[in-house]
């Protein structure tokens, strides 16, 4: 875990405080712990956690506005990867924890408790119906998903969540490019356009990841998100 300060700053430009640190340790330690009777992560050896799970996820940091408050929410954040990580290194976000599945949703109020985090929250709910929430929809100023659906759904999940001029962020494998160019027609009608596809090289991990950002420049149909279930069903494509 010790390495995570040294390839963070490395790669990222991110500086890891002792005292944050300290509370990524604890993390680690809360996730490995639950795992034993949750289902949060079939990722539990401590320096794979510090690489696959924290270091990518503080990847997402350089694209984000440094020291400036911003509203973030994690779709489908299952143990809290990227949002929770955020939360910790950069107090200044705003991060909003978004999960279908209440037994995770515990565990993310349990670490938000034990490492007292006051800039992290928890919304047990699809990103379907957050979508179509008046108190969710449009007012977050990044939208970040990790391992969720292909990204011609995973834009009906994210873009109705983004204020327009925000972004989203879709954290990506190999077929990063493919799904992009799945996603034309999802763009357009969801009022999303490409801005640039990120690669980023992880020490000890072979593929590569990719992140994904969209800008939010126009307004969603309101028929979208559509009911749950139907975007992964039927994409629009």
């Amino acid at each position: 875990m010790d390495d995570l300060t040294q390839h963070a700053q490395a790669l990222f430009g991110v500086d890891i405080p002792a005292t944050t640190l300290a509370m990524f340790k604890q993390y680690a330690h809360e996730l490995t712990t639950w795992n034993t009777h949750t289902n949060l992560t079939a990722i539990t050896e401590p320096q794979a956690v510090a690489i696959r799970h924290f270091l990518d996820s503080l990847s997402l940091l350089p694209l984000l506005k440094a020291d400036t408050p911003q509203k973030v929410i994690d779709v489908g954040t299952g143990a809290g990867f990227p949002g929770l990580v955020l939360a910790i290194i950069a107090p200044h976000l705003q991060v909003t924890l978004l999960e279908a599945t209440g037994k995770k949703i515990k565990f993310l109020d349990h670490v938000i408790s034990t490492l007292g985090l006051k800039n992290a929250t928890t919304l047990h709910a699809r990103a379907e119906d957050a979508g179509q929430m008046p108190n969710q929809r449009g007012k977050h100023d990044v939208v970040v998903a990790r391992a969720v659906a292909r990204l011609p759904a995973l834009l009906e999940y994210m873009l109705p969540l983004a204020k327009i001029g925000g972004m989203c962020i879709a954290m990506k494998g190999i077929t990063a490019q493919d799904e992009v160019n799945d996603s034309v027609r999802a763009l357009k009608i969801l009022g999303g356009d490409l801005d640039k596809i990120h690669t980023v090289t992880l020490p000890t991990v072979e593929e590569a990841h990719y992140l994904v950002v969209i800008k939010k420049i126009g307004k969603t149909p309101v028929d979208y998100p559509r009911k749950p279930g139907i975007p992964t069903k039927k994409p629009i494509s």
